[in-house]
């Protein structure tokens, strides 16, 4: 029993693996439920025992993206506050380990789902929207909070926090096709350290 599901677990994530390179290749739409059985080695059946349609393995493959990406930015987080406890230091830690971790990448980022997802969401039914849509507020939630615990200890009326916080989103999302496009993996960390730089120079006192 237990080799059949650990068996069942690893064809499971080689097709959401499969897919996810695939959708962040060449998009949801010209991606095929064949050429990902095909690819997986499987017979339909096999892949209908796993995902009973296309939309639910667009949705497990995106809930898996967030939970990775997730634990990714709570593992940074996590690491910048154990070095600094002031606020704008601990922000400006995390936001120089992000640049690094990307600047370390292989090659340029793969992409993002939630951009994969945006672009092509008259696909998708009005669950996955949600969760797309939720996903951008719950990064959004996060430099957010950290932007207003610096507010509390470097004040600055003139910031409109929220903006600044989306501003974030927009360096990351933006950095992504812009590197990918210009195949230039340097251009994304380049970016978020810019928007580093914005930040140290918004909230540091004078």
């Amino acid at each position: 029993m237990e080799d059949r599901i650990s068996k069942g677990e690893l064809t499971r994530t080689r097709i959401l693996d499969l897919a996810e390179e695939a959708v962040l290749q060449k998009g949801f739409a010209a991606t095929s439920l064949d050429e990902l059985i095909s690819a997986a080695g499987i017979t339909k059946s096999g892949f209908f025992y796993h995902f009973k349609d296309k939309s639910e393995l667009a949705k497990h493959m995106f809930v898996r993206y967030m939970e990775r990406e997730d634990e990714i930015f709570a593992d940074l987080e996590a690491r910048a506050d154990a070095l600094s406890d002031d606020p704008l230091h601990s922000t400006l830690i995390l936001l120089k380990m992000l640049a690094d971790m990307l600047a370390d990448l292989p090659e340029t980022h793969p992409g993002c789902l939630v951009a994969s997802y945006c672009y092509q969401h008259q696909l998708f039914n009005d669950e996955i929207r949600r969760l797309n849509e939720d996903s951008v507020l719950t990064w959004r939630a996060f430099f957010l909070r950290r932007l207003e615990r610096i507010a509390e200890v470097y004040p600055n009326p003139e910031v409109n926090l929220r903006a600044m916080a989306d501003l974030a989103l927009t360096f990351i999302e933006g950095g992504i096709i812009l590197s990918k496009t210009l195949r230039q993996k340097e251009l994304l960390p380049e970016l978020l350290l810019m928007y580093r730089d914005y930040v140290r120079r918004v909230f540091s006192p004078v």
